[in-house]
């Protein structure tokens, strides 16, 4: 059943990287924002205008905090596209009457760049517990566990030291493990290669916001929905298969080894089920822009080279299939 996407909503809210409370709320003002989200270890970014604030208000952002929630969508389909750590903030002036700031966050960018995990475990440990000894780290970092899995492998037969910086550890753990790791909204998540997250599998036609129609790409199916915050990394969505505007190879001879490489990546899913890899989040309170815009692989293709947090323990090019 379709959600009727009208009344657009959003939420703004700056404070510190502990809590919301005391937060300074901006969502009266004019605001312009890009949310970008993709299943990798780099952490995800979002940049946000806000316009004409008060002088004093500037400062106090400036010069206070350090956290940024951004909630977006409409009556009945509304969440958060955004939650993360601001690393800049500018102010400027676009035009005599009109000044803004200018905020770029990442999200889990702290616990990217500066965790660091040292411990020795005993005996029988796990990777779901070489996972729990990273999150006790990141969470000083202001990164606690999403979704992990049971992850494969026997208990180790005699104790492991584990040092370094914690992302890769993680790395590390994925690729023992063929899985992918990313951080979203402060939740570390892994997703095995060869599934995707439980959870409702949201059918995109032109009924539930989508614009035109979905496009076979080099990188995967792109299409452009109306912005929905339910859209989120790893997950499955339902694509009607005859609305997917077809793929054109190339006809030159040294082409054809490209073209044999891009017919397994692009390739459309029979049940019409494909793997979110990408969802980008534009938007503007005083605007026509508010889209969600995804780049997705069929749940069973052959994973280009360029997406390395979803390859394969030997090098070879993983896949995704259904679950189950």
């Amino acid at each position: 059943m379709s959600i009727k996407q009208y009344l657009r909503k959003v939420s703004l809210l700056v404070g510190s990287s502990e809590t919301t409370q005391g937060a300074i709320d901006l969502s009266e003002l004019r605001i312009r924002f890009t949310i970008r989200r993709g299943d990798i270890q780099t952490p995800n970014t979002a940049d946000i205008r806000v316009y004409n604030l008060s002088e004093q208000t500037a400062q106090n952002i400036q010069k206070e905090f350090t956290r940024v929630v951004l909630q977006a969508g409409y009556e009945g389909n509304y969440g958060v596209i955004f939650d993360g750590q601001i690393k800049q903030v500018r102010r400027g002036r676009e035009t005599q009457t009109d000044t803004y700031l200018d905020i770029t966050a990442a999200d889990g960018d702290s616990a990217y760049n500066f965790a660091m995990t040292s411990i020795s475990l005993a005996a029988g440990s796990t990777p779901n517990d070489h996972v729990g000894a990273v999150l006790k780290d990141m969470a000083s970092h202001n990164v606690s566990g999403g979704y992990i899995p049971n992850l494969p492998g026997n208990p180790l037969p005699r104790g492991k030291v584990i040092f370094g910086m914690s992302r890769d550890v993680m790395r590390n753990i994925a690729n023992n493990t063929d899985t992918s790791w990313s951080i979203q909204d402060g939740k570390l998540n892994m997703v095995p290669l060869n599934a995707y997250m439980p959870g409702e599998v949201p059918v995109l036609t032109a009924a539930t916001g989508v614009i035109g129609l979905p496009e076979q790409t080099q990188g995967g199916i792109k299409l452009k929905t109306l912005l929905n915050p339910n859209l989120k990394i790893g997950q499955a969505v339902k694509l009607d298969n005859a609305s997917i505007q077809s793929y054109k190879f190339g006809l030159a001879l040294n082409q054809q080894v490209q073209n044999l490489f891009d017919e397994q990546v692009v390739k459309l899913n029979d049940d019409g089920l494909y793997y979110v890899m990408i969802a980008d989040h534009t938007g503007d309170t005083r605007g026509n822009e508010f889209y969600t815009e995804l780049t997705c692989l069929a749940i069973d293709a052959t994973i280009p080279r360029e997406y390395m947090p979803r390859q394969a323990v030997n090098g070879d090019i993983g896949s995704i299939k259904r679950r189950g």
